[in-house]
C-alpha cells in the first residue's frame, strides 16, 4: 500500500511539474504575442499619423518663384523615439544578409545623390530601404510627365514639384527614421565642397558631361569615394549593363567621352562606373524645338553645354537597372562586403590590345612609313570586333576565328570604322596578297576587293558601314 502511495505521490509531483511548465511556457509565448501586436500597432499609428499629417499640410505644389524659399520641413514627420526593436524588424533580411556589424556600418554612413532622376531617384529609394540613415538630395530640376515614366517616386500629382523633395516624400514613408538632406541646386565645382560635406559616399548620376567630370574630379582630388552612372538612354538589352573601374569601359560613347577628359585632367582611373556595351540600335532622337538649333551645335548626344534641351529615347526600365547596379555596390562596400572583381561582360581587352597592335603593323607596310598612330584606337576595335561582326569573320560561313585579324578592306579609302573588317589569319593573308600590296610593290596590282571575295561579302561591308553610321548620328562624330 505505501508503495502504491509513493508511486502515486510521485506521479502527481511529475504532473504538476510538467502543468506548471506548460502553463509557463504558455504565459510566455502568449506575453510575446502580446507585445508583438502592441508594437504593431504603435506602428501602424506613426504611419497613419504621418499620412494623415502629410494629407493635412498645404496641398499646393512647390514652384519657387523669384527669390521664395522652399518650405523644405513640410514632408518632415515626427519620429521621436521611433523603437529600435521596430527598425531591426523593418530592417531584418538587411540584418540576416550584412549581419550586425555590417549594418552598423551601412546606417552610420552619409551619402550624397547628384542627379535625382531616372538612375538617381532609384539609388536613393534602394538605399533608405537598405538602411542607409543619412541621405543628401541634390538637383535643380523638376517633376515633368515625361519623368514618370522612370522616376522611381514621381506621380501625376507631383508634376511641377522639385525632383529631390518628390523623392523625400517617399523615403519618410518608407524609413521614419532617415535624414534626409534636399536640396534644389545645381553642383557647381566652384563651391562643390558646401553640397559634399560629410559624404561617405557620392553618387553622380549626372546627365550634363561637363558638370559630371567636374564632380568626378573634384571628388578624385579631395578622396571622397564617388560612382558614376554613365548613358541608360537609347539602351535596351539589360546584359549588357557592366559595373568597371571607368579605365576599363569598353564601349559607351558617354564613358569614352567622360574618360578622355578626365585622362586629360590627370586622372585615369580609381572610379568605378555602371554603364552599357549596347550600341543604340534604330530608335531614333526626336524633334528639337528651331529655338535650340538657334543656340547653336545640337549634334551631341547628351553632352550638353549649360544643360541644352536634347530629348533622347529612354526605356524607363534602363535607368533603374542602372540605379540598382550602383545601390548594390555601394551597399556591399559600406557593409564591408565589396564586389571585388565584377565579372566584365566581355573580358577581351588584351585581344583589343593585339588586333590594333596588328593591324598599326599592317598599315605601316601598306603605306610604306612608320605610323604612330591609327585613326582608331581599342575602343573602335571592340566596335568593329564585337557590335559589328559579333565576334566573327567577314568572310562567309562568318566562322569565329581563331587567330581573328583586323584589316582595311578598300585599299582606296582611308582607314575609319566603315573600312575595317575582321577576318581569319589565312583569308587576312589573302586579303593582303591581292588588295593590299605595299605600295613599294609595284609588280603586283591591287585587285578590287568585291573582285577578290564577292558581292555577298562586299554587301555585308556596305551593312556595317551603315550601322557605323546610325552609330555616328548618336555620338556626333
Amino acid at each position: 500500500m505505501n508503495v502504491f502511495s509513493a508511486q502515486s505521490h510521485r506521479t502527481q509531483l511529475i504532473l504538476a511539474a510538467v502543468s506548471a511548465s506548460l502553463l509557463t511556457s504558455g504565459l510566455f509565448t502568449a506575453y510575446n504575442a502580446y507585445s508583438r501586436r502592441e508594437r504593431r500597432r504603435n506602428l501602424d499609428r506613426d504611419i497613419l499619423k504621418s499620412i494623415t499629417d502629410q494629407d493635412e499640410g498645404p496641398k499646393q505644389r512647390l514652384r519657387p518663384k523669384g527669390d521664395e524659399l522652399i518650405n523644405e520641413q513640410i514632408f518632415r514627420v515626427d519620429v521621436d523615439g521611433y523603437d529600435e526593436e521596430l527598425i531591426r524588424e523593418q530592417l531584418a533580411r538587411c540584418y540576416a544578409f550584412f549581419g550586425d556589424e555590417g549594418m552598423a556600418r551601412v546606417r552610420e554612413k552619409s551619402v550624397v545623390v547628384v542627379g535625382c532622376g531616372g538612375v538617381g531617384s532609384w539609388v536613393a529609394v534602394m538605399l533608405v530601404r537598405s538602411g542607409v540613415s543619412k541621405i543628401r538630395l541634390v538637383d535643380f530640376d523638376y517633376v515633368t510627365l515625361s519623368s514618370l515614366n522612370r522616376h522611381a517616386t514621381a506621380v501625376r500629382a507631383d508634376v511641377g514639384m522639385p525632383k529631390v523633395l518628390c523623392i523625400e516624400r517617399t523615403l519618410k514613408q518608407i524609413s521614419a527614421w532617415v535624414e534626409v538632406d534636399s536640396r534644389v541646386e545645381i553642383w557647381r565645382k566652384e563651391d562643390g565642397g558646401r553640397l559634399l560635406e560629410g559624404a561617405d559616399w557620392v553618387i553622380d548620376a549626372i546627365d550634363n558631361i561637363t558638370t559630371k567630370v567636374d564632380l568626378l574630379k573634384y571628388c578624385h582630388e579631395h578622396h571622397i569615394k564617388v560612382f558614376s552612372s554613365m548613358g541608360a538612354s537609347a539602351k535596351t538589352d539589360p546584359t549588357r549593363i557592366q559595373i568597371s573601374d571607368i579605365s576599363y569601359t569598353m564601349y559607351d560613347p558617354l564613358a569614352r567621352s567622360v574618360r578622355r577628359r578626365l585622362r586629360l585632367q590627370g586622372v585615369s582611373s580609381g572610379i568605378p562606373v555602371v554603364y552599357s556595351t549596347e550600341v543604340p540600335g534604330d530608335v531614333k532622337l526626336l524633334p528639337l524645338p528651331e529655338e535650340e538649333f538657334q543656340k547653336g551645335d545640337v549634334k551631341e548626344l547628351g553632352v550638353f553645354d549649360d544643360f541644352r534641351v536634347r530629348i533622347l529615347p529612354v526605356l524607363g526600365s534602363l535607368p533603374s537597372l542602372f540605379g540598382l547596379h550602383i545601390a548594390t555596390y555601394i551597399l556591399c562596400e559600406m557593409a564591408g562586403k565589396p564586389i571585388l572583381n565584377p565579372l566584365p561582360i566581355k573580358n577581351r581587352k588584351k585581344l583589343y590590345e593585339r588586333l590594333l597592335r596588328d593591324l598599326l603593323h599592317r598599315e605601316s607596310k601598306f603605306i610604306g612609313e612608320p605610323i604612330n598612330k591609327l585613326p582608331i584606337d581599342e575602343d573602335d576595335v571592340a566596335l568593329i570586333f564585337e557590335d559589328l561582326h559579333l565576334g566573327r569573320s567577314v568572310v562567309p560561313p562568318h566562322v569565329v576565328p581563331a587567330h581573328p585579324t583586323l584589316l582595311r578592306w578598300d585599299p582606296a579609302k582611308p582607314l575609319t570604322l566603315e573600312n575595317c573588317v575582321v577576318f581569319e589569319s589565312t583569308e587576312a593573308a589573302k586579303h593582303v596578297r591581292e588588295c593590299l600590296t605595299p605600295q613599294t610593290e609595284e609588280a603586283h596590282s591591287r585587285k578590287n576587293p568585291r573582285a577578290v571575295w564577292g558581292d555577298e561579302v562586299q554587301a555585308v561591308v556596305e551593312r556595317h558601314a551603315g550601322d557605323v553610321a546610325k552609330y555616328r548620328t548618336w555620338v556626333g562624330l
